[in-house]
């Protein structure tokens, strides 16, 4: 049975090992920006370089997990090399947390879970306890960037990061390009963006300037005459109809027109919604 320091990729002098991830050097690219149509997922994980005290923090995590999970948490392992990979998984997706929340997300663990989570349960717990800096989960993001694409200045934003995300990713793609081709984009400026508030940076929206509404307001008055027709608050009304002001015949404007509908299904309410504006009767 292996030893504890031997599960955790420790030396003698109790610090992680150079090779505690990965027999690969990485090298020093901590300051490389890489070209988002590359795809965030293409990159080789031995360019990501992980910080030294990510690699300490997950050292506390999987130490805890021992201690927690005993011979259930051993099981899960069966080679050292396992034990590196995984180790290097948890330290990519927990860049830029710090002490504080992940120590709380163990204890939920400890209270709540008879096995070890995987990644996405334990950064799921994190968001829970809200110790993920009030950042909305990547879909949230990319569907907020979408729905208000069309007026970023006029929304109140959830988030500074998923206004700067969406405008680096450009709001005209996100309006008229399809998911696969513009997500990947967003999801790299997202992530981007979230490191650095993990890492606490504050992130401030730009002073939007006053600027004259000349948008013909046809659409709007008949969002606002479909809502009180069908009993609806104006708000919801706009949100529910928002696909109506993005390019006809585009995928996005189909998608989004689809989401609505099925929200309005589950609530069993039973209003079709247009395919496009028109007379209200």
């Amino acid at each position: 049975m292996k030893t504890a320091d031997q599960i955790l990729g420790k030396s003698g002098n109790g610090l992680p090992q150079r090779s505690w991830t990965s027999r690969t050097p990485t090298g020093d690219r901590g300051h490389e920006v890489r070209d988002p149509r590359a795809g965030y997922a293409d990159r080789d994980p031995q360019e990501q370089v992980i910080p030294d005290e990510t690699k300490v923090l997950v050292n506390m995590i999987f130490t805890r997990f021992m201690a927690i999970y005993g011979h259930k948490f051993k099981s899960c392992f069966e080679t050292e090399q396992e034990i590196r990979i995984a180790k290097r998984e948890w330290a990519l997706s927990l860049r830029g947390y710090g002490e504080r929340e992940l120590v709380a997300a163990i204890n939920r663990c400890k209270e709540t879970l008879a096995w070890m989570p995987t990644i996405s349960e334990f950064l799921s717990i994190i968001r829970d306890l809200d110790g993920d800096f009030g950042l909305p989960p990547l879909r949230d993001a990319y569907t907020e960037a979408c729905m208000y694409a069309d007026h970023p200045r006029e929304h109140d934003w959830s988030h500074p990061a998923v206004y700067l995300a969406g405008r680096n990713t450009g709001w005209f793609e996100l309006r008229s390009e399809d998911e696969p081709e513009v997500l990947p984009k967003f999801s790299y400026h997202y992530d981007v963006l979230c490191r650095r508030v993990r890492q606490g940076e504050e992130l401030e929206l730009p002073v939007m300037p006053a600027i004259e509404n000349k948008q013909d307001g046809t659409l709007a008055r008949f969002m606002l005459a479909f809502g009180e027709k069908q009993g609806l608050p104006p708000e919801e009304a706009c949100s529910l109809l928002y696909y109506l002001t993005l390019p006809k015949g585009s995928a996005v404007r189909k998608r989004l027109k689809a989401q609505a509908q099925e929200k309005l299904d589950k609530q069993g309410k039973g209003i079709q919604l247009p395919d496009e504006p028109g007379a209200i009767t």
